[in-house]
C-alpha cells in the first residue's frame, strides 16, 4: 500500500517555527489530496489541514495563519510549515493521502513536535 513517511519534528520554543515533510518514493501528491493530522497524549486524532490535487486548502482554526500545508508534486512531497509555535501544538503529526473520501494506506510512526520553554 501507500507508504509514507514524515520528518521533521524536533523540540522547540513557543514562538519558533518547524517545517515538516512527508515523503512517498511513488508520484502520488499530483493523483491524490494530502492531509496532515495530529494527536496529543489523551487526545483525539485531528485534522490539521488539507490540500487537495489543484491546490485548495484548509485549516484547522487553532492553526489557521500560522500553518501552512503545501505540496511539491515533482519532489514527491507534502510540507506542513509550522510558525508561531504554541504549547498546544505539542503533538504527534502525522501524514495521509485521501482519494476521495478515503484515507489511503495507513497511520505511520508520524513524528513528535514538542514547543517548549
Amino acid at each position: 500500500q501507500v507508504q509514507l513517511v514524515e520528518s521533521g519534528g524536533g523540540l522547540v520554543q513557543p514562538g519558533g517555527s518547524l517545517r515538516l515533510s512527508c515523503a512517498n518514493s511513488r508520484s502520488i501528491f499530483s493523483i491524490y489530496a494530502m492531509t496532515w493530522y495530529r494527536q496529543a497524549p489523551g487526545k483525539q486524532r485531528e485534522l490539521v489541514a488539507a490540500i487537495t490535487t489543484d491546490g485548495t486548502t484548509n485549516y484547522a482554526d487553532s492553526v489557521k495563519g500560522r500553518f501552512t500545508i503545501s505540496r511539491d508534486n515533482a519532489k514527491n512531497t507534502l510540507y506542513l510549515q509550522m510558525n508561531s509555535l504554541k504549547p498546544e501544538d505539542t503533538a504527534v503529526y502525522y501524514c495521509r493521502a485521501r482519494d476521495g473520501g478515503i484515507l489511503i494506506g495507513s497511520w505511520g510512526q508520524g513524528t513528535q513536535v514538542t514547543v517548549s520553554s
